[in-house]
């Protein structure tokens, strides 16, 4: 398969099967994803997290899971396609921005580094440039529940209103919380609720 059959054929996958990731870690292992731009998601099983956030190990680990949470509410959003998309790239920015700082691993900017490469790898395939500012939003904004209910000066609502649909980030905000062994999807739910109070309270 080329390039573009293989984006073709993730797709598919990703909007219809109720656990891509059984499928992406399949190609995983075949090596497809070893040449540009695909070796940006091949460069996310080498990329490790905090054992304190993520638990569940890696950011290819962490990013099957959100896929995984993701098909089962894609339903629940106006456009599962840039929706699936976004999961798959929204920590698409951490091989390049983690770094070990005392002892600890960190991500910082990953969310705006992200969407800089989420938007280069949907390029290489030509693909309409609403769908990619679509999904760059949602990965450049996907850091922003825990922003805005916990008042972070890197909170930015002005700028997420404008360039996002509320609603999508919060969905996938959900997922990104539950796609990890230290889920508590009672206590997420309750975070997304208080995200879009706030958000409409501004």
């Amino acid at each position: 398969m080329n390039q573009r059959e293989i984006f073709l054929e993730m797709q598919t996958h990703m909007i219809e099967d109720e656990n891509p990731s059984s499928y992406l870690n399949e190609m995983y292992e075949r090596g497809l994803f070893k040449d540009y731009p695909f070796q940006m998601l091949y460069e996310l099983r080498n990329t490790e997290q905090s054992p304190i956030y993520h638990p569940e190990g890696n950011v290819w680990i962490h990013t099957m899971q959100v896929i995984d949470v993701a098909a089962k509410v894609r339903k629940r959003s106006r456009d599962p396609r840039v929706f699936m998309w976004a999961a798959l790239l929204h920590d698409i920015g951490k091989p390049s921005t983690t770094r070990m700082k005392k002892g600890r691993i960190t991500s910082y900017n990953h969310d705006q580094a992200g969407e800089q490469l989420a938007r280069e790898f949907l390029s290489f395939f030509d693909e309409d440039n609403n769908f990619i500012e679509a999904v760059c939003g949602l990965v450049r904004y996907h850091m922003q529940i825990l922003f805005v209910v916990k008042g972070l000066p890197h909170a930015d609502l002005e700028g997420m209103k404008k360039r996002t649909d509320l609603q999508e980030v919060a969905l996938l905000g959900l997922c990104d919380r539950l796609g990890r062994d230290t889920q508590n999807k009672e206590e997420e739910e309750k975070n997304i609720r208080l995200f879009i109070k706030k958000c409409l309270d501004d």
